[in-house]
């Protein structure tokens, strides 16, 4: 591996009425994983809410901290995380979500995945997401292989707890210093 490379992955609590219900149930601290390719979080995909105003209208989405849903919840607390890969590994994932991008419209939210994951029992289908399983996919079709479990049962809590991601931040999300840099 030339040079130490890195991807990074947030996990987000904006506190709004429909991820507060959410942390009532599992009791995490964060309930939305979104990756990135560098440091400043410029480029982050997941899947979740395509208008800031309407949980309920999700699907693929590559957000954007200054113009996306982050920016109308100023107090949106986070933790981010740092994982090596190679330059391989990077050059697939975004081979992959190229694939999101140029198919954003047929992509939907799994809503009912994240009840499955709470009942423990998988509910998968074709080009059906929520966030975590999402960045686990993404992962794991990368060839990184974090869980011995399938990427529609990863919750955001599962990112937390792996010990092969560095914490590099945790606290308000607008209080991030290559965040603040760029307000």
């Amino acid at each position: 591996m030339s040079g130490e490379r890195y991807v990074y992955i947030m996990l987000s609590d904006t506190g709004t009425l429909f991820t507060n219900l959410i942390k009532k149930y599992t009791k995490a601290p964060y309930n939305h994983a979104s990756l990135s390719f560098d440091p400043e979080l410029k480029e982050m995909y997941s899947f979740g809410r395509k208008n800031p105003k309407n949980p309920l209208h999700g699907g693929f989405v590559k957000e954007d901290i200054h113009t996306g849903t982050y920016s109308k919840f100023k107090d949106t607390t986070c933790v981010i995380y740092k994982l090596e890969v190679t330059e391989r590994e990077v050059e697939k994932m975004k081979r992959i979500i190229d694939v999101f991008i140029r198919n954003d419209d047929k992509f939907l939210y799994n809503i009912l995945g994240v009840i499955g994951v709470s009942l423990k029992e998988p509910v998968e289908f074709s080009n059906s997401y929520f966030c975590s399983q999402f960045v686990a996919e993404i992962l794991r079709r990368s060839g990184i292989h974090l869980w011995d479990k399938l990427p529609v049962m990863v919750t955001p809590d599962d990112f937390r707890k792996n010990e092969r991601l560095q914490l590099i931040y945790e606290g308000k999300l607008f209080n991030f210093e290559p965040i603040k840099k760029q307000l």
